[in-house]
């Protein structure tokens, strides 16, 4: 439970920094160029959470204040007094993926969720969704996420753990523009 405020602040960050464009806006300003890249409030934006545990629920309250609409995903039930308190409405993970601009993956890693984000359920992805992983690194099938963010499926990517750590210095991943990387660090909090 000690990591639970620095990983949702952690999922916050990311999903503020690919809505208001905040970093790509940074490298172009100080690259000399002034112009303007469209962003969307996080009122406009739907938010699916799976893995509704601790930090679900932590990333979840958040989110609620930000006024997201709000989804939820999880293998084990949530009390109808959990659901009411966070105004998030549990839905399959498909109808998930669907429907999710911004898709928080909060789980642990078990069979169930073992490379639970692959090229099929990248497929069902809302076209220019961002997948945010802060969980475990084998949740998602690396390559079929290489592919999905190369053919320009997703808007992008905020990627806190890997399969493989330390990331390989040839992953594709380390050249993509609209991945944001961190060497599993959302956790750290003095």
């Amino acid at each position: 439970d000690a990591f639970t405020t620095p990983v949702a602040d952690s999922v916050m960050g990311y999903i503020l920094a690919f809505a208001r464009r905040l970093p790509w806006l940074d490298r172009m300003m100080k690259a000399g160029m002034w112009q303007k890249l469209p962003g969307r409030a996080l009122s406009e934006c739907t938010l699916g959470v799976v893995g509704v545990g601790h930090i679900g629920k932590a990333v979840l309250h958040r989110a609620q204040a930000f006024g997201m609409r709000l989804l939820g995903n999880d293998i084990v039930e949530i009390s109808p007094e959990t659901v009411l308190e966070l105004g998030v409405e549990m839905v399959g993970l498909e109808d998930l993926l669907r429907q999710s601009d911004f898709i928080s993956l909060n789980t642990d890693l078990n069979p169930t969720s073992f490379h639970l984000i692959n090229e099929r359920t990248l497929a069902l992805m809302k076209p220019g969704a961002v997948l945010i992983n802060t969980s475990r690194g084998a949740v998602i099938d690396e390559p079929a996420l290489v592919n999905a963010l190369q053919e320009g499926r997703l808007g992008g990517a905020a990627l806190d753990v890997f399969e493989v750590e330390p990331l390989p210095l040839d992953s594709p991943l380390l050249k993509m523009e609209h991945v944001l990387l961190a060497p599993h660090n959302c956790n750290a909090s003095p």
